[in-house]
């Protein structure tokens, strides 16, 4: 996970530790969207996982599937327990924002959850920035909390956090304002495993970078 400020969410997620993994390990809509990820991809890809949190379930589908995988979080103890449940993957503690990225070096790249501490204007910088280190024809899965609020503080698995988001459709204009193509769109209610979880909205974008841009 990313946020506007790096410390802050570094210690929150620190908190949270494998307890994130616990609460969200039953997606079905999630585990649907890697295997359709992984229908697209070509052997030995090469995958960027932004925000990778615990390394399950996402690097460890890709990694497990052959792929060259490199996660990246804020957070050290997710990447400390990242890299002991996923050891065929690669992880490294930064921000993304400040991590330089290659035009054109991955062959897909997955964004699950880790945009909702950052501004809009950082989430869509970052998007682009994404896209253009794509591959031409390659795929990018963007999902998210499709609320349209900023900046509204909010206590997550008891942590206290700050969150910015957009409406389905907004985030969807992100998508392909960054040149990307929308191939799938699914929205879905999931409530955490976890005290007094409440039913959230999920939405799972699959999207393309079109070989001509």
């Amino acid at each position: 996970m990313t946020t506007g400020n790096h410390e802050e969410a570094a210690r929150a997620f620190d908190a949270i530790g494998a307890a994130y993994e616990r609460a969200f390990a039953g997606s079905a809509a999630h585990l649907d969207s890697l295997h359709r990820l992984l229908e697209h991809l070509p052997p030995h890809g090469r995958v960027l996982d932004v925000g990778s949190g615990t390394g399950r379930p996402t690097a460890l589908a890709l990694a497990g599937a052959g792929h060259e995988v490199l996660g990246v979080d804020v957070s050290p103890v997710m990447v400390e327990l990242a890299s002991r449940q996923v050891p065929r993957a690669s992880f490294r503690c930064a921000d993304i924002r400040e991590l330089p990225l290659e035009a054109e070096d991955f062959d897909a790249v997955c964004v699950y959850f880790s945009l909702l501490q950052m501004s809009r204007a950082q989430q869509t910088e970052l998007v682009g920035r994404l896209a253009g280190a794509l591959k031409r024809g390659g795929h990018m899965v963007l999902a998210t909390v499709p609320l349209d609020v900023e900046d509204v503080s909010a206590v997550f698995m008891g942590q206290r956090v700050r969150v910015t988001s957009f409406a389905p459709d907004a985030f969807a204009a992100l998508a392909t304002g960054a040149g990307l193509t929308v191939l799938s769109r699914q929205e879905t209610l999931f409530t955490p495993d976890g005290p007094g979880a409440v039913p959230e909205p999920h939405l799972f974008l699959h999207c393309r970078r079109e070989t001509g841009r």
